[in-house]
């Protein structure tokens, strides 16, 4: 079951943020994006501004079950989302020990091109505004500006 925080501006969340952590389970991590997606709607962002988002979440949430938690099955992600009609936060913190996101080799090199790496990091790039990786590596900050406002 997830459990719910609210976090202040001592932290680097967003006022109002609200803080859940969630298990691996696809129910858990699903609730959590549906809640995201509700309030983008009442927010009043398109659905082309949705479906970047989903695409991005399951793009870090699959990295931090598989990758970051070793797919562990006890393993915990914590979530920070905040959604207001400029622009929607994301943060996703695993419990693994982290990655340096310079290091991942690029898919669109010729030589790389059937690597499977480096293809989440490739379309969260792509579909976010912002994609930033706090040190060591196991908490992504994604932000997406509402292209209405």
């Amino acid at each position: 079951m997830a459990s719910t925080q609210q976090q202040g501006a001592e932290g680097r969340d967003p006022r109002g943020a609200q803080v859940i952590t969630v298990g691996h389970e696809r129910a858990e991590t699903e609730s959590v994006c549906e809640r995201v997606l509700e309030a983008m709607t009442t927010a009043g962002y398109p659905e082309a501004a949705r479906f970047a988002l989903r695409l991005a979440w399951e793009e870090a949430i699959s990295n931090a079950i598989h990758h970051g938690n070793r797919n562990r099955p006890d393993g915990r992600i914590e979530v920070a989302f905040h959604v207001d009609p400029q622009r929607v936060y994301l943060r996703i913190t695993d419990e693994g020990q982290g990655f340096d996101p310079q290091a991942v080799i690029d898919p669109t090199l010729d030589e790389n091109l059937e690597c499977t790496s480096g293809r989440g990091l490739l379309l969260m790039r792509a579909y976010m505004t912002r994609v930033e990786y706090e040190p060591p590596g196991s908490t992504v900050r994604l932000v997406l500006e509402n292209p209405q406002a």
